[in-house]
């Protein structure tokens, strides 16, 4: 048995929350939405740990939908773009993802 300390259940919940969003899961983290609210975690916390989801889930369908053009359509992929791509990037209120 490890001695690390457990994670607080808020942050099991957030992390969870994230996950299914960026996976798009069905369940779209709405148990963990009533979970953190009814901890009392900031909305604005909340709204940024979906912000951040959502942007790496969108990133990542860009990256997977570039790399089908390349390899099916045979379209080569600017290299600005490739570059950009492989980059943390921030959200479109500035959130980092990194």
């Amino acid at each position: 048995m490890s001695n690390d300390p457990q994670l607080d259940s808020s942050i099991i919940a957030l992390v969870s929350l994230a996950s299914g969003i960026a996976s798009k899961h069905p369940a779209m983290g709405l148990c963990q939405l009533e979970k953190l609210h009814h901890m009392g975690i900031p909305e604005s916390q909340i709204k940024t740990v979906i912000e951040i989801a959502r942007h790496i889930r969108d990133e990542a369908s860009e990256k997977i939908d570039l790399a089908f053009d390349e390899k099916a359509l045979g379209v080569r992929v600017n290299p600005a773009v490739e570059e950009q791509a492989s980059c943390c990037s921030s959200t479109a209120s500035g959130q980092s993802c990194c």
